[in-house]
């Protein structure tokens, strides 16, 4: 854990197929996991998986957390998401570029419980 007590900001990439990602997004939300979830229609993804070429169209989550909830946020959307191997790929956001009373909004809602 970093030595802000966990408070810096994430932002996590995850993406599904378009059916899955509202119900996993409204999830992370209500389980307190998430302060906020954009769900970003139309990405169509190539990827290898198995020795196979895909070609899907996805939706993409980018969901707003903090460094200490991104390990059970994490775990969670293992045991949520339907693929074998959910895409999670936490971005830290530095402090000082964006707007402080969003940051602020997403640690104070991060502090409560869903």
């Amino acid at each position: 854990m970093s030595d802000d007590n966990g408070q810096s900001l994430r932002v996590v990439l995850c993406n599904a197929a378009p059916h899955d990602a509202p119900r996993i997004a409204k999830q992370l939300v209500e389980e307190g996991l998430a302060a906020c979830v954009n769900v970003i229609p139309g990405v169509r993804s190539f990827y290898v998986w198995e020795g196979r070429m895909y070609d899907d169209m996805e939706n993409t989550l980018l969901i707003k957390t903090t460094a200490a909830t991104l390990e059970r946020l994490t775990v969670r959307i293992r045991e949520i998401h339907p693929y074998e191997l959910p895409e999670v790929i936490g971005l830290a956001v530095v402090e000082g570029e964006g707007e402080p009373r969003y940051f602020a909004w997403v640690r104070e809602r991060m502090s409560r419980p869903g």
